[in-house]
């Protein structure tokens, strides 16, 4: 059995306490990009559907395409406007209690 001292232990704790903050600083971010994709890859197929249905081929894609494209975009720029905005506060409330 390995024995670890108290201050080993205590680093590990700050490690993991540390990679936590980070993950959850960090979590929205990441989001974003499966949502942008999803938005695209859905629209897509729903272009392909009608395209199947109305034989238009390709237009329902590439209107899919388009409209998945410029909505993933509009969210995706909403939602980093708001994730900043909300650190900005953040910090603020912070400097403020100091």
């Amino acid at each position: 059995m390995e024995n670890k001292s108290p201050n080993s232990e205590t680093q590990e704790k700050n490690n993991k306490a540390g990679i936590q903050k980070t993950y959850r600083e960090y979590a929205p971010f990441l989001t974003l990009g499966f949502q942008m994709a999803a938005a695209v890859v859905v629209f897509f197929f729903l272009g392909d559907w009608l395209d199947n249905r109305y034989g238009i081929e390709p237009a329902g894609k590439l209107v899919g395409a388009a409209i998945g494209i410029i909505g993933g975009l509009i969210k995706f720029i909403k939602s980093v406007a708001s994730i900043t905005e909300n650190e900005k506060r953040n910090q603020i409330s912070s400097k403020d209690e100091h």
